[in-house]
Order: structure tokens, then sequence, then C-alpha cells
């Protein structure tokens, strides 16, 4: 009981010291053995049917730093984190189906007369379908595990804020990134050189509705 409090209390700290950090010490430099480690780590994250459609580019070269500079409109931590790691999803993601299920029968999680029935329905309910309905599902997918990334991050001592404000058209041309890609987000990741701003949050008792949502919200 001693040790799951404290394992809980750990946790707790990790999620409520969590801050989007946006001034970098520059001189922190993060190994690629451990950003490894950490996206490692981030991917035990769920996702839709287990395809696991979410990549990365991580960018930790300083000229590329300042390459993507302007195009992510002057945002300094772009050139003074360790590096800034895209989320990308793959609308191919369905694809990797075959490698992902074949790693599962050898872990012996399941058959190979139920791999090829799952690998039969994803490939039926993909293959054909509409570009939008992929993008949904990796917009949620790498919601996923850039969230789980951060945390991994803190967990270590390290600081991390998601970016939305890029150009992704401008991205993509400057980084070679093709369209059977999205951008989802960037995230800057390094030790901060000042704390990150607390934030207040709206109480849970104004947000959560338990089995219907009242008619002063539902929009009836």
């Amino acid at each position: 009981m001693e040790q799951l409090t404290t394992q809980k209390a750990a946790f707790l700290d990790v999620i409520t010291d969590r801050r989007s950090v946006r001034h970098y010490d520059p001189s922190v430099k993060i190994s690629r053995d451990e950003i490894t480690e950490m996206l490692k780590e981030a991917t035990l994250a769920p996702s839709s049917s287990n395809l696991q459609p979410w990549r990365f580019l991580v960018i930790d070269d300083q000229e590329l730093k300042e390459k993507l500079l302007p195009i992510a409109f002057n945002q300094q931590q772009v050139v003074d984190a360790s590096a800034v790691i895209a989320i990308l999803g793959d609308y191919e993601g369905f694809k990797a189906a075959e490698t992902i299920y074949s790693k599962a029968v050898d872990a012996g999680y399941m058959n190979e007369e139920v791999k090829s029935s799952l690998i039969q329905n994803i490939n039926s309910r993909y293959s054909n379908r509409e570009r939008e309905v992929i993008k949904q599902i990796a917009l949620v997918d790498g919601g996923l595990v850039a969230m789980q990334l951060m945390l991994v991050a803190k967990a270590r001592g390290y600081d991390t804020v998601p970016m939305g404000g890029y150009n992704p058209a401008k991205f993509k041309e400057a980084f070679n990134i093709s369209d059977r890609y999205e951008t989802i987000m960037l995230i800057a990741l390094g030790k901060a050189a000042q704390p990150g701003h607390p934030t207040v949050r709206l109480d849970v008792e104004d947000i959560t509705f338990w089995n219907e949502m009242p008619a002063s919200v539902s929009g009836k």
C-alpha cells in the first residue's frame, strides 16, 4: 500500500508540475538516445485499432531550428529548446497492420487466425476510407501520443510546450514532408530557463454532466 501511495504521489507530481514552457536554456542538450527512449515510452499511448499512425520528425540541428523559426512565427523556444518534435499523422498508417499484428502473434497475444481476421477488417475499412475520416483518427491518436510524450518528458525532468502556432504548408515544404502525412503539432523539448506560469482550470462541476446533457447546454 505504501508503495502504491508513493507511486500515485509521483504521478500526481508529474501532471501537476507540467507547464507549457516557452523559455528554455539553450545550453541544455538532450541526447538522441534519451529522446528515442522518451518516444518509445510515449508510443505506449492507445490508438485506434492499435495502428499507431503517429510519426515523429525530430529537429535537433541548430541550423534547421533556425530555419523553422520564421515558419513558427519567430517563437524563441524553437531555437532555444534542445529539440522540436513534429507530431505527424500517416494517412497510410493502416498499412503497418501486418507488422503490428505479426509482432502481437510473436508475443503470444493472439494467434494467426485472429491476426488474419483483424488485418482483413482493417484493410476493408481503411483502403477506401475518406481522407477526412483518416485525418480525424490521426488527429485523435496524435493528440494522445503528444500528451503522453509531454508527461514522459516531465517525469524525466524536462519541459515541453505544444505548438499549433506555425504555418503547416511552409513547414511541410521546408522539411520535405509529403501529403502522405498530416501535421498535428510541434512540441518544443528541453530544460526550462524560466518556469511556465501557473494557470487555472474551469471547475469540473461546471463542465461535467451525468448521463445526459441539461437543456441549458444541449442547444435544445
